[in-house]
């Protein structure tokens, strides 16, 4: 069963596409691709005649029964057209991290205007869009039986800047990544944890103590983490205050995955100085990169490095050098 009591079938498809290259095409490419593998309960509004002629546009759709999430880069214009239909007992919600997304009634019509770093959270009828050319937004179908009923027939636009906001977008990426290798139990923790997810980013707070959660909450620490490798403040504790979880729970969940925060973050700046030791120009010094990377002096460094890569760093360099 999900969060909302009803049954959860193993139902998930997705694609990932990228219609710039197919010319004149690429709407016709496009919703091909939806009607094979995302079908009908999805259904695509209808597009503007004047846009699908250059329609030039990389996205990512996945489908988890009753959710759908749709990563739109688009570099040209997209309107909407004619009578809109579908999505008829959904929420949705639009993530905008570049450009402008409007919708309203009628084309032409304006009733809410979504620009970079907002997100809308929406229930009721189907409203026509326009977006901006280079465009980039996530877009997702929720069932409404998720959302308490104060939620329901509500427009609530937002800053997507939040640590819920940080973990659903990682969780979303997670489920692209793996939609189309789930089997039934993967389909209900990704299901289930995508509704937690999204009733979170408007409540303003989840449960951290959900174990289906972890791996998001796992995902989005990492993502932050890799963000800031260089910030002497990186720390777990910096981690949790970020993703509005304690410590603890942040510690438990890594944990669960095998590794400690602070070794995931210690062996992603090890990672980026061995990257750096192999670059064709001038490599930094030992005493350069243990600086850079926050160790606590290059002994420090040489010893973690060593015990990372079977060699010191410096005759690591020598061997990346003639080989």
């Amino acid at each position: 069963m999900d969060s909302t009591g009803t049954e959860v079938a193993d139902q998930r498809g997705g694609f990932v596409l990228d219609s710039t290259i197919a010319g004149t095409r690429g709407f016709d490419v496009f919703q091909h691709e939806w009607r094979a593998k995302i079908g009908d309960r999805f259904p695509l509004p209808t597009v503007s005649r004047a846009t699908t002629g250059d329609f030039r546009v990389r996205s990512r759709v996945a489908q988890i029964c009753d959710v759908a999430i749709h990563d739109l880069d688009s570099a040209s214009a997209i309107r909407t057209a004619g009578t809109l239909s579908g999505y008829a007992d959904q929420v949705r919600m639009y993530v905008v991290r570049r450009g402008v997304w409007s919708l309203g009634g009628p084309p032409g019509r304006v009733e809410h205007t979504v620009s970079a770093g907002q997100f809308l959270l929406r229930h009721g009828p189907l409203l026509h869009f326009a977006t901006t050319p280079h465009t980039t937004v996530q877009f997702l179908a929720l069932p409404v039986a998720a959302f308490e009923p104060r939620l329901r027939n509500r427009s609530v636009i937002e800053s997507a800047d939040s640590a819920e906001m940080r973990v659903l977008l990682a969780h979303t990426s997670t489920v692209h990544a793996t939609v189309t290798d789930l089997g039934p139990a993967g389909v209900h923790a990704a299901h289930g944890a995508l509704l937690e997810l999204a009733k979170a980013v408007v409540t303003g707070g989840f449960d951290d103590a959900e174990p289906e959660l972890e791996p998001a909450l796992i995902e989005a620490a990492k993502v932050l983490a890799d963000s800031r490798l260089a910030d002497p403040e990186l720390s777990p504790a910096m981690l949790a205050r970020e993703l509005n979880v304690s410590v603890r729970t942040l510690q438990r969940a890594f944990t669960t995955a095998g590794e400690s925060v602070a070794t995931y973050i210690r062996h992603r700046r090890l990672d980026q100085a061995r990257l750096a030791l192999t670059a064709r120009s001038r490599p930094p010094s030992v005493s350069e990169l243990a600086a850079y990377w926050q160790f606590s002096d290059s002994s420090h460094f040489i010893r973690a490095f060593k015990n990372r890569y079977g060699q010191p760093p410096a005759e690591y360099a020598r061997s990346a050098r003639t080989t």
